[in-house]
């Protein structure tokens, strides 16, 4: 992650140590943010091809993603912990991402983060990092499917 900091607390550095999951309100304002990005997901028309990509227990899914943004975010990495080695692009290479789907991931976030009220400024930071992974799945995706 690139270096920024946060203007309402210049302590805070985004993508130093655990600065990104601080400007989330710990990993209390990380959970908030998953569920209430997985609750839109579900709820809003736009985003709901994509909650229906998840199959299995939404409490794990909220889980999983949640303990890997943890770690991504500088703070533990609970995902191996519970879970296990992770290999982002691989772990969603079943399924077709195309850049469809990726902006809709993106926006659903966004989304998110405009509920919960977080700065411009951590959206700033937060979205284009965020965009990385979920091109790297849409990479590992299109080779594995011909798109």
């Amino acid at each position: 992650m690139t270096n920024s900091s946060s203007p309402t607390n210049p302590l805070i550095q985004y993508g130093e140590g655990d600065g990104t999951l601080q400007a989330v309100g710990g990993l209390t304002g990380l959970r908030r943010l998953v569920e209430t990005f997985y609750r839109i997901m579900e709820n809003t028309p736009e985003f709901r091809p994509l909650f229906d990509m998840h199959s299995g227990d939404l409490e794990t899914t909220i889980d999983k993603l949640t303990s890997f943004l943890s770690g991504w975010m500088g703070g533990e990495r609970l995902y191996s912990k519970k879970y296990g080695s992770l290999h982002l692009p691989q772990a969603h290479a079943h399924l077709i991402v195309t850049e469809k789907e990726k902006a809709m991931w993106l926006n659903c976030m966004a989304a998110a983060l405009d509920e919960l009220k977080y700065s411009e400024e951590l959206k700033g930071y937060l979205l284009p990092q965020l965009e990385f992974p979920a091109e790297r799945i849409r990479q590992v995706s299109a080779a594995k499917h011909n798109l």
